[in-house]
Order: C-alpha cells, then sequence, then structure tokens
C-alpha cells in the first residue's frame, strides 16, 4: 500500500530540505519513498546537444532515457496543461510506500505545511485547510502557535518521521493506473 503526504509551505520554508532529511530516515526503517515536486517554472532537465534533448527538441512527445541503472521519462505537452497531483500520482511506480508530494497545497491531499513565523506575511494555510494534518516549523517555540494540530521542530525530521509512521493508516492512497 502507497502512502502519499503533501509538504507545503512559501517558497524557501525548508520543504525540500525537510523532504530531503525525511528520505534516508524511511528508507533506513525499509521504506521505499518517491518524490513528487511541483513547480511553477519552466523545468529543463535535459541538456542541450544531447541525444534525448536532440529527440525532444525534434518534437517528440515523450522521451525515455534507460540505463542499467535508471530510467527517465520526459513528457512535452503540445500546448499549456496543468496535470492534477491526482493524475501524476496514478502514473507513479506503485511499488513504493511512501510518495513525499512537495506542492500542491489547494489539493485534497493531507498535508504537513512548513512555516517561517518571523518574516512571513502569508497566513499559515492550517488556519483554512482541513487537508493540513500536522506543521513543521523553523522557529525555536513551536508552542507558540496556537493551534490543535502536532507542532514539529522542522530540525527535528526524526520526531515527524516517527509521527508519519506511527499515523501511516492516515497517509493511505490508492494508486489508480491510467
Amino acid at each position: 500500500m502507497t502512502h502519499v503526504i503533501s509538504f507545503v509551505g512559501s517558497s524557501g520554508v525548508g520543504k525540500t530540505t525537510l523532504i530531503e532529511k525525511l528520505i534516508p530516515l524511511f528508507k533506513l526503517r525499509g521504506f521505499r519513498v518517491s518524490t513528487v515536486k511541483h513547480s511553477h517554472h519552466h523545468v529543463e532537465t535535459d541538456q542541450p546537444g544531447k541525444d534525448t534533448w536532440r529527440m525532444k527538441t525534434a518534437g517528440a512527445f515523450e522521451v525515455v532515457l534507460v540505463s542499467d541503472g535508471q530510467w527517465v521519462l520526459q513528457r512535452s505537452f503540445e500546448k499549456p496543461y496543468e496535470m492534477s497531483i491526482h493524475e501524476i500520482l496514478s502514473q507513479m511506480y506503485d511499488g513504493v510506500d511512501w510518495i513525499f508530494v512537495e506542492g500542491y497545497k489547494h489539493s485534497d491531499l493531507l498535508k504537513l505545511e512548513v512555516i517561517s513565523p518571523v518574516g512571513d506575511a502569508t497566513p499559515p494555510l492550517f488556519l483554512s485547510d482541513d487537508f493540513v494534518t500536522a506543521i513543521a516549523c523553523d522557529n525555536s517555540e513551536p508552542d507558540s502557535l496556537i493551534t490543535s494540530l502536532p507542532v514539529f521542530p522542522l530540525d527535528r525530521p526524526d520526531l515527524i518521521a516517527d509521527w508519519m509512521t506511527q499515523n501511516q493508516d492516515r497517509f493511505l492512497y490508492s494508486l489508480p493506473h491510467v
């Protein structure tokens, strides 16, 4: 069974760093983890002049690069198209235990919100989103947040991993395949 959680928060608060620290903790516990990263910017994953770049530039809809150690798929849409997180998850490998999603804060996925109470004028999402299940905060006093949600220090990914695995049934997700 696959478990899915989305890590949300303003840009620069530490979502990627937290995910980067959680992955090895989950691997040590015997879990296989995949990730999804949402970007609002154009993403270039290939290098100009390389064979796969040349194939994509020539107009291929999909380019797959396969070696003995990895498999990489690039897909280019003919016109702008924003895939829903559920469309993306439906195409993920179902042999993983966890999928960590960075972004998609307006989705109906269960979320862990990473916040920085100092210097961020954006109201926290947990105040208005029932899908936020916990908070990671870089504040040295996370108890200062007024909420009934679990609040973890951002610099203690081990506590977050413990909470996630202890509550993993909440994050079960059935991966429908298209």
